[in-house]
């Protein structure tokens, strides 16, 4: 087929904003067949294969790729899931721009190949056309736990269950998927999406208990007296960071972790649920990553009529992905950018209605590589919210590690591993996700959880 010297990605069929701001459906619904070939014939086929370098979890990029311009559309998926077990997860939320697609070479004159989205065409292919049964294979007699079923743990255990472990997870929500599940909405991963790469680890074998909070149900230890030869926690970082401000108790002040846990797990953005959930006219959302602009999309979608993103910094410094910005301002999202939150002011009955801020500018960058923000004297202004969410980070629950003896973590409560084999402090003990790196991305966290697996297969053989 011929190469295709088109300089920009072929672009993703969505739904109009106005249309999709009153609907939790998909935004992006996919390419068709000839949109796929036709993007996947833009890939140079590279013998150096910078894209795979820029893969997390090593996807054979060119290959998959090469099967789709070929038509051969099941193969392709079955290459992506040599090493990914979540390809239809990782086509959607994958930041592909800052990864694998940053190091493609069709990007220095023009757009990347759009490698997630041919991603998402070949997992969503499958699920619409695959017909072979997954077959587990001949088990190895070994045992291991895994605590958390976020994209670690789920990556580990179809690693491991791969290599014929019996590999049982533990998740303490009623529901396996962690943060997808409970903290991606609905429009831009369908929790249909996620329950079906679950039901193909269990078709691996996995097996998955769920209602089980490792720490107080079970420890750590009576795992291993339980039989199993080695744990994997992946139990994410669910606890969320406050602002710290005057006025934080007022009613309407909540933690974008609590807001998007009642919409998505709890199933809030479904009419037929009957969920408890704080409704409000004027919204602003405190934070720039993925988690304000999920929390400032899904306020619009519950009908706020004004949405705010309020963030100290400037927009080129937002840590959200470029797509989700823009998917936000075209649906409506105001943005205040160098501005800091100083006190939240209530009403005679004790609700929020106006957040107090500061403007900010930009001085010499700090640890992080941003330029550091600092206060401009006597800006203080007030922003109208009758709620305001919180979106400035997660760390890890203290559960597991007070519960652990000898596991070691760092002053933000991340657990300290060996970074080449995810190693704890604790023989036999791994860990992986963000409750080693804190709030971070779905593909690290499953590229630790591949980590893990090889580095647990390794212990058990050699013992």
């Amino acid at each position: 087929m011929a190469y295709n010297k088109q300089t920009e990605k072929t672009p993703m069929p969505e739904q109009d904003p106005a249309v999709r701001v009153s609907n939790f459906d998909e935004v992006a619904t996919g390419y068709t067949e000839e949109m796929a070939v036709n993007e996947a014939t833009r890939c140079l086929n590279c013998k150096h294969r910078p894209c795979v370098d820029g893969c997390p979890v090593n996807v054979q990029i060119p290959d998959f790729i090469k099967q789709i311009t070929e038509g051969s559309f099941e193969d392709a998926y079955k290459t992506i899931r040599q090493t990914n077990s979540l390809p239809a997860v990782c086509g959607r939320v994958c930041p592909q721009e800052s990864q694998c697609e940053a190091k493609c070479v069709r990007g220095i004159k023009g757009e990347p190949v759009a490698i997630g989205r041919l991603e998402r065409f070949a997992a969503d292919y499958h699920m619409e056309h695959g017909q072979e049964k997954i077959t587990p294979p001949e088990p190895n007699g070994h045992r291991v736990a895994i605590v958390g079923s976020g994209p670690a743990g789920l990556t580990c255990a179809g690693d491991l269950a791969k290599l014929g472990y019996d590999v049982t997870i533990y998740e303490a929500f009623h529901t396996p998927g962690g943060v997808l599940v409970y903290g991606i909405p609905e429009f831009r991963l369908p929790k249909s999406i996620v329950q079906r790469e679950i039901d193909s680890l269990r078709e691996l074998g996995v097996k998955i208990k769920t209602n089980m909070v490792i720490g107080k149900i079970l420890s750590v230890d009576e795992l291993f007296e339980e039989g199993y030869e080695a744990v994997f926690v992946g139990s994410g970082a669910g606890l969320p960071s406050f602002l710290g401000i005057p006025g934080e108790g007022l009613i309407g002040v909540m933690s974008a972790n609590e807001f998007l846990t009642r919409i998505n797990l709890m199933k809030a953005y479904k009419d037929e649920y009957d969920t408890p959930i704080y409704r409000a006219n004027k919204v602003a959302v405190v934070g720039g990553g993925n988690v304000a602009m999920d929390a400032a999309r899904c306020a619009k979608r519950l009908g706020a009529e004004s949405v705010y993103i309020v963030y100290r910094r400037g927009e080129s410094e937002m840590p959200a992905r470029l797509e989700e910005i823009h998917h936000a301002k075209e649906e409506g999202v105001e943005f205040r950018f160098l501005t800091a939150p100083v006190a939240l002011h209530g009403d005679e009955e004790g609700k929020v209605k106006a957040l107090e801020c500061v403007n900010m500018e930009l001085g010499e960058p700090d640890a992080s590589g941003r330029r550091r923000p600092i206060e401009v004297e006597g800006s203080n202004h007030m922003i109208e919210a009758d709620m305001v969410i919180a979106a400035i980070g997660n760390s890890p629950n203290p559960l597991i590690r007070m519960t652990t003896p000898g596991l070691d973590a760092n002053r933000k409560g991340c657990l300290v591993v060996d970074e080449e084999t995810m190693r704890t402090s604790r023989e036999g003990i791994y860990a992986g996700g963000d409750i080693v790196t804190g709030a971070a991305t779905v593909i690290l966290a499953m590229g630790a959880g591949k980590q893990a697996a090889r580095a647990i297969d390794e212990y058990i053989r050699s013992k």
